[in-house]
Order: C-alpha cells, then sequence, then structure tokens
C-alpha cells in the first residue's frame, strides 16, 4: 500500500514519468470538469481551462522540484489570472483551486494520491449539487421599491410586507434624481409566490405609483 501511494519520482525525471503525470492529471482535470458541468452554468473556454490547468501546475511543479515554495507561488499565480480581469463566482474559483491542486499533487509524482482526492472532492460537489445544498428558498426576492422623498419609508411599507413575507428585511437605500427619489432595497421571503402581483399592488398605493421591482436573488450576488 506504501508503495502505491508514494511518488513516481524516485531520482532523475524520465520521459515516460512525465508522460505519466501529465496524462494523469489532464485526466483529473476532465473528470474534474465533467462533474462541474453537472446543472451548473459555465462556459466552453472555463471547461476547457479545468482540463488545462492540472496539466500546467504539473509542468511547473516538475520543473522546479527543487525549490517547492518557488512552483506553488507561479502555478497559484496562474491559476487566478482569471480572477484578476474577469469577475467569478465561488464555484468556479473552488473549481480553479481544485485543478491547482491535482496539478500540484501529480506534479510531485503522487498520482494515486491526486486520483483519490479527486474522486473525494468530485464526489462531495456532485452530491452538493444533487441535493441542492445551501441553495435558496424558491420564496426568497428581492424587492425594490421607488419612493419619493417625502415619504416616511421607515413604516409606510411595514404593513404590507408583515402581510405578504415570512421575512423581510431592509438592505439599502439609494438616492436617485438629485435626492428627489429614493430606491428603496429590501430581502424579503414570500408566504406564498402567487401573491405577489397582490403585494405589488399594495405597494403601488403607498409609493404613489412608481417603479417597483420584485425579483429572484441575482446570480452574481456571490461574486468573489
Amino acid at each position: 500500500m506504501e508503495n502505491i501511494l508514494s511518488s513516481i519520482f524516485t531520482g532523475s525525471l524520465t520521459l515516460g514519468q512525465f508522460l505519466l503525470a501529465i496524462s494523469a492529471s489532464m485526466i483529473l482535470g476532465f473528470i474534474a470538469a465533467l462533474v462541474f458541468m453537472f446543472r451548473n452554468t459555465y462556459t466552453k473556454s472555463f471547461i476547457t481551462a479545468l482540463v488545462l490547468i492540472p496539466a500546467i501546475e504539473t509542468v511547473v511543479i516538475m520543473l522546479v522540484n527543487d525549490n517547492l515554495g518557488v512552483g506553488l507561488s507561479v502555478a497559484g499565480s496562474f491559476a487566478l489570472i482569471r480572477f484578476r480581469s474577469v469577475k467569478g463566482n465561488a464555484k468556479e474559483l473552488a473549481a480553479v483551486f481544485l485543478a491547482m491542486t491535482i496539478g500540484i499533487i501529480c506534479g510531485t509524482g503522487y498520482i494515486v494520491i491526486a486520483a483519490i482526492f479527486t474522486l473525494l472532492l468530485c464526489l462531495v460537489m456532485f452530491l452538493l449539487t444533487l441535493t441542492g445544498f445551501g441553495k435558496a428558498s424558491e420564496n426568497d426576492r428581492y424587492l425594490k421599491i421607488t419612493i419619493p422623498e417625502s415619504l416616511n419609508y421607515d413604516e409606510v411599507f411595514e404593513g404590507v410586507l408583515d402581510k405578504y413575507c415570512s421575512a423581510w428585511e431592509l438592505e439599502s437605500i439609494k438616492t436617485l434624481t438629485l435626492g428627489s427619489l429614493f430606491r428603496i432595497e429590501y430581502k424579503i421571503t414570500m408566504k406564498d409566490a402567487a401573491s405577489t402581483k397582490k403585494m405589488i399592488d399594495e405597494l403601488r398605493t403607498r409609493n404613489g405609483n412608481l417603479e417597483i421591482m420584485c425579483s429572484k436573488p441575482a446570480t452574481n450576488r456571490d461574486e468573489l
């Protein structure tokens, strides 16, 4: 068992060891990409990156195996380049770190450990996605109400929100058109999603029939 979990690099790097490490990293990266594609939104370029990042990391670690600290610094910089210019959500960041870790383990020659790690993490990722763990309630909404500056927003909407929402919280207040209007944003949980129109109709009678928007939580709220 110890021999199976030991590194394949026992001396000078050979062509066979190099090809084995690169192939293993790309296969494991492909598996991780397949699991990420399950019920997640993604782009072709991001999935391609998940497959290739482990191989790139593996080469970097192998070439600087005399100084692992330098290898980790360089490899980490490569993996995080995407997040310096393009916003990514938490799932994408976790997937990139998974791909980076696969490359690091394969680059040090521990192929079996890399395979076990990848399969375990992918299994957890698959189960979390399948069960919807941590998913927001279907009745969660973001409510934006525009009001004139003269309206006291502290109490005017409380009765309506208590009537139609099981929970609500004032999140932000923003001035519009040089302060002549206010936009109030609430995070609410509807008692019954079918009563959304009735709630909006009652709110319109209190905000002077100005703009009201009720929407599901935006997906970009978990951007990093």
